[in-house]
């Protein structure tokens, strides 16, 4: 903290203030009710402290604070007393904290008490960033965070990092896609020299008056973050360029992100296949497994002479085994049970973040933290933008997208589609299967349908219709044009009394019940109710049948947030 009024992390005493509220039955931090009305908690005294005793304000005072005792005392009223040990898995479900994004987002979901929310909404950054992202954090919609670490160097110790007087580039950058339903979510990480294109960006200067920086063709991404006065919105919009998915919002932090967070969680574990002793970074580590934390979490994650072929691609690896590691060890019980750790993530966390201004209250980053949680760690996928070694150079130093493989991994992304299996969703797929495509079908010159062109190379709606009129039988077809939206997979709406029109158009085209969507009708050029066939980018051809699945693309890398791997 600094010296002008905020208070220090530690005047908080997390045994004291964290108290049950019996109308939510959830543990909240909150201060002595006679505390004075300030944004943190107050200074610690002086004398009084001395004498065992500590003052709130003029002519107050409280109890000093209890020992531990080996017997549990009555808890005293209006405070918290110690929580009985059998309490404690009852505190891990109620603790309103979570861990479950990535390095450099630890956000506030377990801080009660209205005082000092305020005051760590007082410890985040932002920026406006007008257009490039949402204007607002939705609950109920799948969303996109960009995930960004600067090579600024900012706080002590940090001189053999980054560019000195270097405004910040985009070094480490990580699409975190959070799905609809919660299920799963993809961190897909975007290389520093990726070569890209970066488009006009409005910035917002500190007078609030408004400047479009000109974009450049052919540059690192890294350069979509400091140059010229580029803002993170700068960034947003040149992974939108690049690839096709908008981000809603981003959380960015320097390298002292890593060693207050670190610190704050008492290390994290990471392995090495081989022993680490770079000069560079000043690591050093034995082979096997290690803690590190603080100065050697941050040497562990910028190494690049340690691992692979010292690339860039090869620390993005270990960066990911690193950050998978962290968010198992924020959502430990050890860390979830602690308030004195609580306190100190959240203080560290927000301390780090700089955010968009739409989510900058300390209760919507509680708010994301907590939709974050539900994803299980299992269906949390890592991967990287696929690339290619950049053909216009001699000497390879930057890398461009895969273009056999990268649009594939943005498309799914952008279409909400899971890289992991979910088991739940599975399930739920095969019963719907079975209930949809079971029962009575119609004869094919009843079946009534609209067809749109929702992502299928032009000119595929015609081709499918003349199919259908001219093969299939299915005489009572129209072309509907071009859908609203591109979709991944070919869909089939259709009104509950419709269903076996819907049987029979799915077993001519080879709809899984996936495929099917129960929904309304619409009517048609004759004025008839009629279902709505879009073909989506999964369509394979006229009266080619579909499977209602979207094949895996093959990945340069993969891994899942539940793995503990070893860095090689």
């Amino acid at each position: 903290m600094d010296a002008q009024g905020r208070g220090r992390a530690d005047d908080v005493d997390p045994a004291d203030q964290w108290v049950l509220n019996p109308r939510t039955g959830e543990y909240e931090l909150r201060l002595s009710p006679s505390a004075p009305e300030s944004s943190v908690p107050g200074p610690r005294a002086s004398g009084p402290r001395a004498s065992g005793r500590r003052t709130t304000a003029p002519g107050r005072e409280v109890p000093p604070q209890r020992r531990r005792r080996a017997e549990p005392e009555a808890p005293v009223p209006g405070r918290r007393g110690r929580r009985p040990e059998k309490k404690k898995s009852r505190g891990k479900r109620v603790l309103l904290w979570t861990g479950g994004s990535m390095a450099f987002v630890v956000l506030v979901a377990g801080v009660g008490g209205y005082v000092y929310l305020k005051h760590l909404e007082g410890n985040v950054s932002t920026t406006d960033v007008g257009t490039a992202g949402s204007s607002s954090f939705k609950k109920d919609e799948a969303f996109n965070i960009l995930i960004i670490g600067t090579d600024k160097r900012t706080g002590e110790g940090n001189e053999g990092y980054g560019d000195k007087g270097s405004a910040g580039h985009a070094d480490t950058n990580i699409l975190l896609h959070v799905a609809e339903d919660r299920s799963n979510a993809t961190a897909l990480s975007i290389p520093r020299d990726l070569i890209v294109d970066i488009p006009d960006c409005e910035t917002t200067l500190e007078d609030g008056t408004k400047k479009v920086i000109p974009g450049t063709s052919g540059v690192r991404f890294n350069q979509s973050l400091g140059d010229f006065g580029r803002d993170a919105g700068c960034t947003m919009r040149t992974v939108a360029e690049t690839t096709g998915i908008k981000p809603d919002h981003f959380m960015m932090a320097d390298f002292n992100a890593v060693k207050t967070l670190t610190t704050a969680v008492d290390g994290v574990d990471v392995c090495v296949e081989n022993a680490v002793d770079d000069p560079k970074s000043h690591l050093q580590l034995p082979a096997g497994e290690s803690t590190v934390e603080g100065e050697q979490a941050l040497a562990f994650v910028r190494t690049r002479h340690a691992f692979g072929n010292e690339g860039d691609l090869d620390r993005i690896k270990v960066q990911q085994q690193f950050l998978g590691s962290l968010m198992r060890k924020m959502s430990s019980s050890d860390t979830l049970t602690s308030p004195t750790k609580l306190v100190k993530l959240a203080e560290a966390a927000t301390k780090a973040l700089t955010v968009d201004k739409a989510i900058g209250k300390v209760g919507t980053l509680k708010d994301i933290a907590l939709e974050l949680k539900k994803v299980p760690t299992k269906n949390i996928t890592f991967t990287t933008v696929p690339v290619l070694d950049n053909p216009a150079e001699k000497v390879k130093a930057t890398v461009v997208v895969n273009e056999a493989k990268g649009p594939q991994v943005f498309d799914m992304i952008k279409n909400d589609i899971s890289f992991t299996e979910v088991e739940q969703k599975k399930k739920k797929e095969k019963a719907a299967v079975a209930a949809r495509l079971k029962g009575e079908k119609s004869e094919p010159g009843e079946v009534r349908v609209r067809v749109m062109n929702g992502g299928a190379p032009a000119g595929s709606a015609q081709q499918e219709l003349a199919y259908l009129q001219t093969q299939a039988g299915v005489s009572k077809s129209e072309n509907a044009g071009n859908a609203p939206a591109e979709i991944a997979k070919t869909t089939l709406e259709y009104a509950p009394d419709q269903a076996d029109q819907a049987r029979a158009l799915a077993e001519i085209l080879g709809l899984s019940g996936a495929a099917m969507k129960p929904g309304e009708s619409v009517t048609n050029a004759q004025g008839l109710p009629a279902m709505t066939l879009t073909l989506g980018k999964d369509f394979k051809g006229a009266g080619v049948k579909l499977d209602g699945s979207v094949k895996k693309p093959d990945l340069d890398t993969e891994s899942t947030a539940d793995q503990k791997l070893c860095a090689s």
